[in-house]
């Protein structure tokens, strides 16, 4: 089976992370959430990815390749201009001849991709949505739902009193390739606001999935340290990172002074160097190669790999990017820290 990944967003509300990397590129636990979410598909027996991509491509293919090095195919369809979520799936028709799977590139959760291909099948739906539960839907469009699963209704930001229902759209989608004939061409079309009204106006079975338990859109920075804390503290698991009794994820290639104190919940990657008298945790991921200075203090942090961190320094739920040097003896506190510039976190 193949699937389709819609990486080609701006991220504007990431920046600046997204100044010079692609939403999809931002690491979780030290490698990017795209290859994370791919990881998880193959275990779902997925190995044909394609990608659309359109703000700064060259980044994601010098990255993946042809995806050899993660056991996958990977092909590229590239953007000039951004088409929107059902633009770009139609801008990959020629790649689709089957039953296929569709993603947001920017979305952390726990859909079963097998449960859901499964029920999609026994209900002969054409097209099915994973949706998540929000409290307050009126920021949202909202899907409304029979007591079957089909879909009933979307509503578009709907008041209090104009809906019942408090499902939105999850970014993950199962469709049959024949929806692909109703999507235009060649200009920008939202999936949200023109495919899936349309097709249910043509009475096409629109089938739901609403068995996600945990649900993230990277959308902000403040999202992005809310996604590591949620993994760190088990509400959500990433494949392939186990943390131990204490809540500790200590790479054995890791170098971590004796007289330095790590409290979990924390991540500490490979070939990571903490000196002496350092401060690490809680709620704190330490990428590959990065390295914490003398009497220096990460907390609540997330410091990608090859960062430092320098001497006497305190960092405190903030973001350090890769090869950024935190000065010794400063004080950053909800901050994005680059090469260049450290902005306050939106949170």
């Amino acid at each position: 089976m193949k699937a389709l990944f819609l990486a080609g967003g701006l991220g504007t509300r990431l920046k600046p992370i997204t100044d010079n990397l692609p939403k999809p590129m931002v690491p979780i636990m030290g490698k990017p959430l795209l290859e994370r979410n791919i990881e998880k598909l193959k275990r779902h027996g997925v190995d044909e990815i394609l990608l659309s991509t359109c703000y700064k491509p060259e980044i994601i293919k010098n990255y993946f390749g042809d995806g050899s090095k993660l056991g996958v195919k990977i092909s590229y369809i590239t953007e000039d201009e951004p088409l929107g979520t059902a633009g770009a799936i139609r801008n990959a028709a020629k790649y689709i001849d089957d039953t296929f799977l569709v993603f947001n590139a920017d979305i952390l959760s726990d859909i079963d991709i097998s449960e859901m291909l499964r029920l999609h099948m026994e209900r002969g739906a054409r097209a099915t949505i994973a949706v998540t539960r929000v409290a307050n839907p009126s920021a949202y469009g909202v899907i409304e739902h029979d007591e079957n699963g089909f879909v009933t209704a979307f509503k578009e930001k709907p008041k209090p009193h104009e809906t019942r229902s408090n499902l939105i759209n999850a970014g993950t989608y199962i469709f049959e390739p024949e929806i692909l004939d109703e999507i235009p061409a060649g200009r920008a079309v939202s999936v949200e606001r023109e495919t899936y009204p349309l097709l249910l106006q043509k009475g096409y079975r629109i089938a739901i999935y609403d068995r996600c338990s945990y649900w993230l859109d990277l959308g902000t920075p403040g999202k992005y340290l809310k996604a590591h804390k949620d993994i760190l503290r088990g509400y959500h698991h990433l494949y392939g990172v186990n943390f131990n009794e204490k809540r500790q994820y200590i790479s054995p290639t890791a170098r971590i002074s004796r007289t330095a104190k790590v409290i979990g919940p924390v991540y500490i990657g490979d070939n990571v160097i903490v000196g002496p008298f350092a401060f690490i945790g809680p709620d704190t991921v330490l990428g590959d190669g990065s390295v914490v200075g003398m009497w220096a203090k990460v907390i609540g942090s997330v410091v990608w790999n090859d960062a430092q961190v320098g001497f006497g320094a305190s960092v405190v739920d903030s973001m350090v990017m890769s090869n950024c040097r935190v000065d010794s003896y400063s004080d950053k506190y909800n901050t994005v820290l680059t090469e260049q510039t450290s902005r306050p976190i939106t949170v």
